[in-house]
């Protein structure tokens, strides 16, 4: 016996003089002569914790509990083994098992707090980390703890505060400087995120934390190489640290580099299967693939582990909304706003999802206050919504900034050429997804056919599918070049236009959907110009100029755009002439209209239509007697609410006759079965406009005070029909009226549109071209000469020719 005392005291000496390799061996021949000597298992199991060999000490300190369960240090010793083998429940019960002992430990509370924070039960953290400080208000670890436990719940004031708590007992603990930067940068207080990284970083160079803190806030800001520095710093310090793989997936993820993106996640499941960010990354490259199924799989696994996960149901709500599946979608959204209100696009895409089923709860309140988020400067929403949600410019100037500033990257150098030679042409190149049966595709076909190919050379550069429609053919071969750039991410879509030293690259898209106007970040042409695809300005400083007409906009209006303005002389939207109505002959039955009355139409997407629009529209049926409204079924529950809508304004919801989608030459040979179109405010009909008008329907519009509510106007202008344009919600709706009881002049404006269709410049292509040309060549001229963008009138330039 005196043998192992002698042999206990040795090892106990060696410990205390931390010569771990001599005390193990000590404290290994006691437990060899006593194998229930519980003060070496005790005592052997803290030599392998000293050197980092958990899984070695488990076996130790399981005996010495077993044999005395009256020591709330060996249980305390078990919890922290526990927790560094991943055992959490069994970590937690082995603290609870100390604190039955002895509950005046603050370590015990703040490491099952810890453990609890695994766990992620965040309120019984929060209270352990408060059993701590109470014991010891001079504790910073645990307020630090408490903090980050805050900023899983997304408390971050609460987080905040604790972190100053900690840091001002100890201003050295680098890892609430972490947890500090963690919640800037979630705050979106980039610069001081930095900084608090740099701090933690600076006190503790190893700390990996801090580096992933980095990396995630360099991938938001677009800074993918210095982000993958700092990842790659992480796993040089914790190569089985799951998080910095994940955050190299979502580089690539927005890089559109796919493939490397799933590899990338895959590295960080395969260390943490429960890692729900992983999932929520393949979640958004899946749904950027057009695979939605698998997408929304991968978002329910990332809810499964944790349903408090924002970003999941937000692209739950995105993908759901692609399937125009609105209801499930606003739903998600819902859920996305109670976890985080200010999370990025939720709030807009919730509304927009309820506007395309015409769901109009609550929608004034919901409009103002995603207006003042704008005015805040969030990007609470996609600013395309806010074009047919609000009639101010200045809020859809303020919402694209704040948009452009969220989501793309500001800071990327230049990728054009400094070398650029002086064509003897002119290159455009024209970008878009839509280089196949699409809106815009109708309305650009001829125009790009027409062009002059002794002044202009056009590239098209397609990042959209290819659906071997006839339409993609015919827009392939009126182009000089075209390029297929869909599987490139945008840096290398950029380089891509920057080789063929384009004068001037035309964004066709804007904030569309399927838009990627990070590629005009990286200012891949020295004139790059917003046109067509989005009607409003895109507030980015990588946009030069918007192409719109007199009727749109004039200088005046400078101050609500971005952009450089350019005045066509007529009308800004192209046509084509070549167009086919089909000959077939529609009878009102097969439509489902009645064989008497008037037939207003209007065959705007639904989400366009308005409560204000819509109880003028009510009024106009309730005053013509027989009258109905023919509108465009995009879904069932669309339908539903707006005859629930008509008989809640005491119209028979009968009135409301609604119409399935149809090949093109069709839908515009059925125009002919209805005598007056009426037009949408705050956004307009723009290519349905044009529909109706070369199908000879006449429409009648509001002007409006942004360019998306004057384009119906600015149509009308340009095809010789100035009197269907009116100025109040009451001029509306009289002359509706009037023209509906009075046939006879009706049947005048249809004469009159019938006899300037083919002629006026509305439906003149070659004209629109010349003009549009005429602003390609100012632009260039400006450019070449050394000039900074400016305003362009094209009927100037006209006048000053003659």
């Amino acid at each position: 016996m005196k043998d192992i005392t002698a042999i206990f005291n040795h090892a106990l000496a060696a410990l205390n003089s931390r010569d771990f390799g001599k005390a193990e061996k000590g404290f290994r021949r006691v437990i060899q002569l006593n194998a229930s000597h519980v003060p070496a298992l005790n005592l052997l199991t803290v030599v392998l914790m000293a050197t980092g060999r958990f899984a070695d000490a488990e076996p130790f300190i399981a005996r010495a509990v077993a044999l005395n369960q009256s020591s709330d240090v060996s249980f305390y010793n078990y919890g922290l083994i526990s927790r560094q083998l991943n055992k959490g429940r069994q970590a937690h019960e082995q603290f609870t098992r100390a604190l039955g002992l002895n509950p005046n430990v603050a370590e015990t509370w703040n490491s099952r707090g810890a453990v609890c924070s695994d766990l992620r039960e965040y309120e019984q953290a929060i209270s352990d980390f408060d059993q701590a400080i109470g014991i010891n208000r001079n504790y910073a670890e645990a307020h630090a703890n408490k903090g980050r436990a805050m900023f899983q719940l997304n408390r971050h004031d609460d987080a905040f505060a604790a972190y100053d708590a900690a840091l001002t007992l100890k201003p050295d603990l680098a890892e609430a400087w972490l947890g500090l930067g963690n919640a800037l940068s979630a705050e979106r207080r980039d610069d001081e995120a930095f900084a608090a990284y740099d701090k933690a970083l600076a006190l503790k160079g190893d700390l990996e934390g801090a580096w992933l803190g980095r990396g995630n806030l360099f991938v938001r800001l677009k800074r993918y190489e210095e982000a993958f520095a700092a990842f790659d710093k992480a796993l040089s310090i914790k190569p089985d640290m799951a998080e910095p793989w994940l955050g190299r997936g979502n580089v690539f993820t927005d890089l559109r580099r796919h493939d490397e993106a799933f590899a990338a996640y895959d590295r960080a499941l395969a260390i943490t299967e429960g890692l729900e960010g992983a999932w929520i990354g393949r979640g958004n490259s899946l749904a950027d693939l057009g695979r939605p199924d698998e997408a929304l799989a991968a978002y329910d696994r990332a809810l499964a582990l944790k349903p408090g996960l924002a970003e999941a149901w937000l692209g739950r709500g995105n993908v759901l909304t692609d399937l125009k599946q609105y209801q499930a979608a606003v739903a998600a959204y819902d859920n996305a706003l109670a976890i985080r209100a200010d999370w990025d696009g939720a709030e807009g895409g919730r509304i927009a999802a309820k506007m395309n089923i015409c769901d109009w709860e609550n929608l004034e309140e919901e409009v103002g206050r995603l207006m003042r988020s704008a005015s805040e400067g969030r990007a609470s929403s996609s600013p395309f919504t806010h074009l047919f949600l609000t009639s101010s410019a200045e809020d859809h100037l303020l919402s694209a900034k704040a948009w452009v500033r969220a989501n793309y990257d500001l800071s990327a150098a230049p990728l054009r050429r400094s070398n650029v030679r002086n064509h003897d042409k002119i290159r455009v190149g024209y970008i878009s997804s839509d280089f196949c049966r699409h809106a815009t595709a109708y309305l650009v076909a001829e125009m790009f056919e027409l062009h002059d190919r002794s002044r202009i050379e056009t590239i098209g550069f397609s990042y959209g599918p290819d659906d071997g429609s006839q339409m993609r053919r015919r827009l392939i071969n009126s182009l000089d070049e075209f390029v297929d750039c869909r599987t490139l991410q945008d840096t290398a879509i950029a380089r891509e236009i920057a080789q063929f030293d384009i004068d001037i690259l035309v964004d066709l898209k804007g904030f569309t959907q399927g838009a990627r106007p990070n590629i005009f970040a990286f200012r891949p042409a020295p004139i790059q110009v917003n046109y067509l695809g989005y009607p409003g300005t895109m507030g980015a400083p990588f946009i030069d100029y918007i192409i719109g007409d007199q009727t749109l906009f004039d200088v005046s209006d400078e101050a609500t755009y971005s952009e450089k303005l350019v005045r066509l002389a007529h009308c800004y939207q192209p046509n084509d002439r070549t167009r086919r109505i089909a000959e077939r002959k529609f009878t009102r039955e097969e439509c489902r209209l009645p064989e008497q009355g008037f037939v207003f139409c209007c065959f705007n997407n639904n989400f366009k239509i308005v409560p204000e629009m819509f109880d003028g529209w009510m009024r106009i049926l309730a005053r013509t007697q027989g009258s109905v409204l023919w509108l465009l079924e995009d879904n069932r529950l669309a339908a539903e609410n707006l005859r629930k809508h008509a008989a809640q304004r005491g119209v028979d919801a009968s009135r409301l006759i609604f119409a399935k989608r149809m090949e093109m030459p069709d839908h515009l040979a059925r125009h002919r079965l209805a005598d007056l179109f009426l037009d949408t405010l705050p956004y307009n009909a723009h290519t349905t406009a044009s529909d109706a008008l070369w199908a000879g329907l006449p429409l009648l519009t509001q002007i409006g005070t942004t360019f998306a509510g004057c384009v119906a106007a600015s149509l009308l202008n340009a095809v010789g029909l100035p009197e269907l344009i009116t100025h109040s919600r009451e001029e509306y709706e009289k002359l509706a009226v009037d023209l509906a009881c009075h046939r006879e002049k009706l049947v005048r404006i249809k004469q009159k549109l019938d006899s300037v269709r083919l002629t006026a410049p509305l439906f003149d292509t070659a004209l629109f071209t010349r003009d549009l040309e005429a602003a390609y060549q100012a632009m260039v001229r400006r450019y070449r000469a050394g000039l900074q963008p400016d305003h362009i009138d094209v009927a100037a330039i006209h006048r000053s020719c003659i």
